[in-house]
């Protein structure tokens, strides 16, 4: 029996559902298991495979399901590192109104009058999580390297309520139209993790490569593709339409549209979605590609920052010589949505509110303003004082304000926030957000509470 035979029968399937209701430990699951007969090496699979149900319910299953009434009790197939590399039921949902319906999907003339949709390529299709919410009228091919990732994606599907094809093959050799399983459309998600659970850093490291991306896209009507948030916009070509995509605290991907599926070709968006899939906020500008690459005075200064600081800590293309203007510290400071920081649209969304704002330091997307600044684009705060990245100083700050409980907040300053937060033993009654972060280029404290 092949793993996947084992995991999608019956009696392991109820076997879980058993024991996840009655919350068993381990222990029990192993136990269970080894009276049931099971040998070492299925009692593994089965409790690695157990582990991950909840996980996939979450991510695919929870709150509204267009697809299965059943879909919280539904089995999928996957391991750890396909679960992690795919798009979630809120982005899945989303994405799904990119693509044509109706008789928008049909194919051409010939087959519009045999009743037949548009189909659909998913290329490094793994286990599937960019075909569950496609429209019904669209048919769609799997295309993987990997012969255990489509026998996930045909399990899936079929668990979706969706029939589909599989191919086994590079998608670098896969034509929209030049093979016996043509499609009109294509999405793809590259690539980024070299071996289970590690991140590729290198954004650019992707397998099949953006230039590659672009010479698929090519053979087919329009397209899809999948990038890291951070992926370098300056190398994403003309005439695409850019989607930064994510909730009220993340951006989850950069989303590229191609030939007919790039309705506003040369703009960049960012949106802002909810739970269940739905649009909570939006932006839109066209493309500026002085937005996108830096002056070699500003890279070299955010570079040096980089290697004192951390890269984690500041946002190397927050600024560029047409962003937001440097100024004082104001009344407000406010952090953009992430998928603003990352689309630069934070840039025009705090000018529209107060022409005034500003920031504080170049690389830091930290908005300093006299009007508080509107969410869900921002999140405000109301700056109370302002001190030196010094223990004495920042505690007489405290201190005066009484304030016993902090939330410290880290960007361009890289230190351990718990061991920080021990050594400066605030005591009082009142809590505050504490920024470290910089000042025209300087280290600084600033003590806001949150409105």
């Amino acid at each position: 029996m092949q793993p996947w035979d084992l995991l999608a029968s019956e009696g392991v399937q109820g076997f879980i559902e058993e024991a996840l209701t009655r919350k068993w430990d381990a222990l029990q699951v192993s136990t269970a298991l080894n009276k049931q007969g099971y040998s070492n090496e299925e009692r593994a699979a089965i409790m690695d495979y157990m582990a991950l149900v909840p996980k996939f319910r979450e991510k695919f299953c929870s709150g509204k399901s267009a697809n299965n009434e059943n879909a919280r009790g539904m089995f999928l197939l996957c391991d750890k590192l396909a679960l992690e590399q795919s798009t979630a039921q809120d982005i899945g949902r989303w994405k799904a109104n990119l693509w044509p319906r109706g008789n928008d999907a049909t194919v051409d003339t010939t087959e519009s009058a045999t009743g037949e949709g548009a189909k659909v390529h998913d290329l490094c299709c793994g286990m599937g999580g960019d075909s569950f919410y496609l429209p019904a009228g669209l048919k769609v091919t799997g295309v993987d390297l990997d012969e255990n990732r489509l026998a996930m994606y045909r399990h899936n599907l079929q668990a979706f309520g969706k029939a589909a094809e599989t191919i086994c093959a590079d998608v670098r050799s896969i034509e929209g139209a030049g093979n016996g399983m043509r499609a009109n459309y294509f999405t793809i998600d590259p690539a980024r993790r070299a071996i289970e659970g590690e991140n590729q850093r290198d954004l650019r490291n992707l397998t099949p490569t953006l230039e590659e991306v672009v010479e698929i896209s090519r053979h087919y009507r329009g397209g899809m593709a999948k990038l890291p948030p951070g992926y370098p916009p300056a190398e994403i070509p003309d005439g695409t339409e850019i989607l930064y995509l994510g909730g009220h605290s993340d951006c989850r991907e950069c989303l590229v549209l191609f030939g007919e599926l790039a309705k506003h070709p040369d703009t960049v968006r960012a949106v802002i979605i909810d739970k269940n899939g739905e649009t909570v906020a939006e932006w839109i500008r066209r493309r500026d590609r002085s937005l996108e690459t830096l002056d070699d005075d500003l890279q070299e200064k955010l570079d040096r920052n980089d290697s004192l600081e951390g890269k984690d800590r500041t946002y190397r293309t927050a600024t560029s010589r047409s962003d937001l203007s440097l100024g004082e510290i104001g009344k407000y400071i406010a952090e953009p949505a992430p998928v603003l920081i990352r689309s630069h649209l934070f840039n025009a969304a705090a000018l529209a509110h107060d022409p005034n704002a500003h920031l504080i330091s170049e690389g830091i997307a930290y908005v300093s303003s006299d009007k508080m600044l509107p969410a869900p684009a921002f999140t405000s705060y109301e700056i109370l004082a302002h001190a030196e990245i010094a223990t004495g100083a920042v505690r007489s700050m405290l201190k005066e304000h009484d304030i016993g409980k902090i939330t410290l907040k880290l960007r361009g300053v890289k230190l351990d926030p718990d061991a920080e937060a021990k050594r400066l033993k605030p005591k009082g009654k009142n809590s505050a957000i504490l920024f470290y972060t910089r000042f025209r280029g300087e280290k600084i404290a600033i003590l806001a509470k949150k409105l």
